[in-house]
């Protein structure tokens, strides 16, 4: 405990580190501020129903990644998921059209090309799926809960959900940029988390109910709960790491080479991204079924959002599958390594 206390303070006394950690933390705070800004047009008083329907399901699972905003109505409803879709999409192109190919390998320029593309596209998305939530607040909501035209709502509805996403995605790349890093991660995080309490509290009042299994049981869950953290560590953590020995060369008066090096193998090398990936194309048809009133397509919708149904877990599987292949070929490529390490006079031993 004293070493964690020592590294704190440490940390906090490194100027440029402090900064950036006060700089996640305003652009965290600011994010969450965001989250109970209702739509202009919508009563915040008259969305009991709203929250009733994202309570559970998919969509409770949707307005947890959007830490809450969701089910508020907020100006950040759709979150970052737009932005994580369009990310989808250039992925896969970057796998199959050659010039997206010829991007990923200009370095500098190219990633900043490539960006460009995902920040339009996350517009082209989320202004399909502006509409969908919009559809979605007229059905569930009562009339009088909208205080504007039809006509001036839908309008400024879309563009204000639209911005608020464009927004948040800035607010990602500022942490990245300025901050400690990984922002859309950490903005995902702090969603997750602002709802943990809550449910920690609904968990411990439902255990200690009549059919709750009393206080031992609520603990068990909780053990159980960290097992499932410590696993996950261990997985995210475990590397294998393959040998490479490199010749000496003699460059001038000096030698250089002739030392052992590992290229470490994560073990989960794609991480969480394709479980995100997968969550993400689940809410498709959610956003589809908003555009029709067709009973047939909110049939099939309500089994493929149905959050503990079998197909929808199946769906789910086959797509942490496929994403899982398609993410580890993009970030770990043999065929690059194996011509990085010919080119710096580098072999694996016992390997030809």
């Amino acid at each position: 405990m004293r070493k964690l206390i020592d590294t704190i303070k440490n940390i906090w006394n490194i100027e440029d580190l402090r900064n950036r950690i006060l700089m996640t933390l305003g652009i965290l705070a600011i994010y969450r501020l965001g989250c109970f800004v209702v739509i202009p047009g919508v009563d915040p008083a008259q969305l009991s129903a709203l929250q009733d329907q994202t309570s559970d399901g998919l969509l409770g699972l949707l307005n947890m990644f959007t830490g809450g905003a969701f089910s508020q109505a907020s100006i950040f409803a759709l979150g970052i998921m737009p932005y994580i879709s369009a990310s989808i999409v250039i992925q896969l192109l970057g796998m199959a059209i050659p010039y997206f190919q010829k991007l990923q390998k200009e370095g500098e320029s190219g990633r900043r090309k490539i960006n460009n593309i995902t920040r339009y596209l996350t517009i082209l998305i989320t202004g399909g799926q502006a509409p969908g939530y919009i559809a979605n607040l007229k059905a569930t909501l009562p009339e009088s809960a909208f205080l504007l035209a039809p006509g001036a709502f839908w309008m400024s509805s879309i563009i204000i959900l639209v911005t608020g996403t464009m927004f948040v995605m800035w607010l990602g790349e500022k942490i990245t940029d300025r901050g400690v890093g990984n922002g859309i991660s950490l903005l995902i995080m702090i969603g997750i988390i602002a709802g943990l309490p809550q449910s920690l509290m609904q968990e411990f009042v439902a255990a200690l109910g009549s059919t709750g299994g009393g206080l031992v049981m609520f603990m068990v869950e909780m053990l159980a709960l960290l097992v499932v953290i410590m696993v996950t560590i261990l997985l995210v953590q475990g590397t294998r790491r393959i040998p490479v020995q490199y010749a000496k060369r003699v460059v001038g008066n000096k030698q250089y080479g002739g030392v052992r090096q590992f290229i470490p193998l994560k073990v989960n090398a794609a991480g969480v991204m394709p479980i995100i990936f997968a969550q993400a194309i689940m809410f498709v048809p959610i956003t589809l079924v908003g555009f029709s009133d067709n009973e047939s397509l909110q049939g099939i919708a309500a089994v493929l959002t149905d959050f503990g149904g079998f197909w929808y877990n199946l769906m789910f599987f086959v797509m942490i599958v496929l994403f899982t292949y398609f993410y580890t070929a993009m970030t770990v490529n043999p065929n690059q390594m194996a011509d990085d390490m010919k080119k710096n006079g580098g072999f694996i031993p016992g390997i030809k």
